[in-house]
């Protein structure tokens, strides 16, 4: 394997991804051709994501991880080098390159399986360079979101105790989007800024599933989709995160929680609440939100402050329009 530091300089990084890059085959219905070889996996798309946004020189600032293996086509090197983003590039011969197969049936639903064995992207695969990113993207379990937040965290002060917090962006993978992870994903919301999965895996959780489509236009239900997020929201109202549902042709609905908001004490005003070992952004902790409820309301002797009001931030509720192409073309 060669040296990895070469491939990404000694820059700053406002996004990472611990996606996978995956190398797809496609199957369609007949007659539609399978195609192979193509370029896949969450690393992949999540890059791309974040590359629309960043035209050359900004692109550099987006970062990614491809494990090539003995197999890797020649044609992906040169599209993933047109991108012109600060891609850690990770050769090992003694492997396979991570493929999937992709089939679809006449209801569009999408099957998966791996055909060579995946190789998992950790804290570890991280480079002190993609280490100080200014975002991370984290697809996952509720769990291992959890264990990948607090071990990122924990290895930035490793190497800058003064560092800012990052922007955590989840996306929980497919499989786990169940009720029984329900409790799991609330108790995750803490740690992140960002949750996005699509309309389907949101239903999944809310034990909901085929409720997100509009019977009567085959469509994702926006009202539905309104009202899940009002409940997940709801769950942890003194903190600030946000939701973003995607829902394909239909765009995205961004939902933020505003959380707690405070007009601050002129005699307090250098105050500042520490924030608790376990990284947590917020929710009910034992050890940090009687400190967050109360810190509003108390002067420095312990004494309540009546005319300091604590206040909830409305946040913001909007749908966003997915993009098209000239004439209704290819959805970018």
């Amino acid at each position: 394997m060669e040296d990895e530091d070469q491939n990404v300089p000694d820059q700053e990084i406002d996004f990472c991804t611990l996606g996978m890059f995956i190398i797809d085959e496609i199957h369609y219905l007949p007659p539609t051709p399978p195609v192979f070889d193509i370029l896949g996996g969450a690393g992949s798309f999540s890059a791309l994501g974040a590359r629309l946004f960043s035209p050359p020189p900004l692109s550099k600032t987006v970062s990614w991880i491809v494990d090539k293996g003995s197999d890797f086509p020649p044609s992906l090197t040169e599209q993933i080098e047109s991108w012109q983003t600060s891609c850690l590039i990770r050769e090992d011969e003694s492997r396979l390159t991570t493929r999937g197969w992709n089939g679809y049936d006449s209801s569009q639903n999408r099957a998966f399986k791996y055909t060579t064995p995946k190789l998992r992207l950790t804290t570890d695969s991280l480079t002190p360079t993609l280490l100080l990113s200014k975002s991370f993207h984290l697809i996952c379990s509720p769990t291992r979101c959890i264990d990948l937040v607090t071990a990122i965290l924990r290895a930035r002060k490793a190497l800058n105790k003064d560092i800012e917090k990052p922007l955590f962006i989840w996306e929980p993978v497919p499989d786990l989007c169940l009720p029984t992870e329900l409790l799991n994903c609330t108790n995750c919301l803490p740690y992140i800024d960002i949750l996005s999965p699509n309309a389907h895996e949101l239903a999944g959780f809310m034990g909901d599933v085929g409720s997100e489509i509009d019977p009567l236009t085959d469509e994702v239900s926006k009202t539905w989709v309104e009202r899940a997020c009002d409940q997940l929201l709801g769950s942890m109202p003194l903190q600030s995160y946000a939701l973003v549902i995607r829902c394909g042709a239909q765009g995205c609905y961004v939902a933020k929680n505003g959380g707690r908001s405070r007009r601050p004490s002129m005699k307090r005003k250098n105050w500042k609440a520490r924030r608790p070992a376990n990284h947590a952004r917020g929710g009910l902790t034992l050890d940090m939100d009687m400190t967050a409820l109360f810190a509003g309301l108390l002067d420095e002797s312990g004494d309540l402050v009546r005319e300091e009001v604590v206040e909830m931030d409305p946040g913001i509720e909007r749908w966003l329009p997915a993009y098209f192409g000239e004439g209704g073309g290819k959805r970018v």
